[in-house]
């Protein structure tokens, strides 16, 4: 992003204060970054750096991190509240005197936050978060504030050797390793911010030789798939007390909005009775703790992109839409009537593994 902006003529300086030049040019030598027009220093103190962005006289300036610059004339240490406060404070002025934009790079908690104090979202005016697991390539650029427009985009990349790479159809890449056919896997139409995203959430469950079975859940929530598996076990009858069960979605993405409900479920029965769902079909829609479906939001838009990438059915809540071209849309109002849609229902104790689950009578 840097070099292009340098590719158009803009003074560009990155403030590295944790890396040494060398070490900074040698990473966007082999990215092809480098440009006359992007500029480098490695300074922690702050008078240094302003002295930089006022002989440089930058266009666009960059603050990594802003957790190891230090005002010599604050008595703490760089990263203590005070530091960053002031100098986060003092930056923010500079950028408003000379009407040049500032990032700050900021450090974040295990958990995912920013650390340091909070004071530090709330002088800027835009706080993004670059997500991704470290082991799949998939990056996600969230805007967590925005005071200029929404915080809803969405921006997805793929890590590559030649650096950050924009991801055209993200649902595509998702999809591109998917076995047919396959026993605990369903696919569901979800939202990131604007964006409508099919994503496969694969499930397991086999007997468990443990007084205590395992639960594991990757990118869903645990306790959501724990409240799942007792509203399968209350409302619908396949109990899975005895079985260890692990639960993923497939590429490193998080679904975090209920409208995935109906798909866990799906997917946790069809590992359950070892039958594969019906090829082509996705399944949408938040599971109430009475075993009802309720509606989720923007529910066309997800099934037209299930229909642009080639399914043809889809199970949603009652109150859905009638169809979507290309698409037999078939409305339920509970998780029974669903595992009735997805032909999973009539499975007898024969089909589900020993101990693993039972169908009540």
């Amino acid at each position: 992003m840097l070099a292009a902006r340098a590719a158009t003529g803009q003074r560009v300086l990155y403030v590295s204060a944790e890396e040494s030049r060398q070490q900074v040019r040698s990473r966007a030598a082999r990215l092809g970054a480098l440009h006359p027009s992007l500029l480098i220093t490695s300074e922690t103190a702050l008078p240094h750096v302003l002295a930089a962005i006022t002989s440089t006289e930058a266009e666009l300036v960059v603050i990594d991190s802003i957790q190891t610059v230090a005002d010599p004339e604050i008595g703490s240490a760089p990263g203590s509240v005070v530091q960053v406060r002031e100098c986060a404070h003092r930056l923010v002025q500079e950028a408003k005197r000379r009407n040049v934009p500032v990032l700050l790079v900021g450090h974040v908690t295990k958990d995912g936050g920013l650390a340091g104090p909070r004071v530090l979202e709330h002088v800027v005016d835009t706080v993004l978060a670059f997500e991704g697991d470290r082991n799949h390539m998939l990056r996600l650029l969230r805007a967590t504030k925005h005071r200029f427009g929404p915080t809803s985009e969405l921006g997805l990349f793929e890590m590559r050797e030649e650096g950050l790479i924009g991801v055209p159809d993200a649902s595509g890449l998702f999809l591109a390793d998917r076995c047919a056919g396959l026993p605990g896997s369903a696919v569901v139409p979800t939202i990131e911010g604007h964006r409508p995203l099919l994503v496969e959430v694969q499930s397991l469950v086999t007997p468990s030789p443990l007084g205590m079975p395992r639960r594991s859940a990757q990118g869903l929530d645990a306790g959501r798939v724990a409240l799942l598996l007792a509203v399968l076990d209350k409302r619908a009858g396949f109990v899975s007390s005895t079985a260890d069960v692990y639960v993923s979605a497939v590429g490193g993405v998080r679904l975090v909005e209920p409208g995935a409900d109906l798909a866990v479920c799906l997917a946790l029965v069809s590992a359950i009775v070892g039958r594969p769902l019906p090829e082509g079909m996705v399944a949408c829609g938040e599971v109430g703790l009475g075993g009802e479906l309720r509606q989720v939001a923007q529910l066309p838009r997800r099934l037209a992109e299930a229909s642009r990438l080639g399914f043809d059915r889809a199970i949603v809540p009652a109150r859905g839409p009638n169809g979507v071209d290309g698409l037999r849309v078939r409305r339920v109002e509970s998780l029974a009537d669903a595992l009735v849609a997805a032909g999973l229902a009539a499975a007898s104790n024969r089909d589900a593994p020993a101990t693993a689950a039972a169908r009540r009578g």
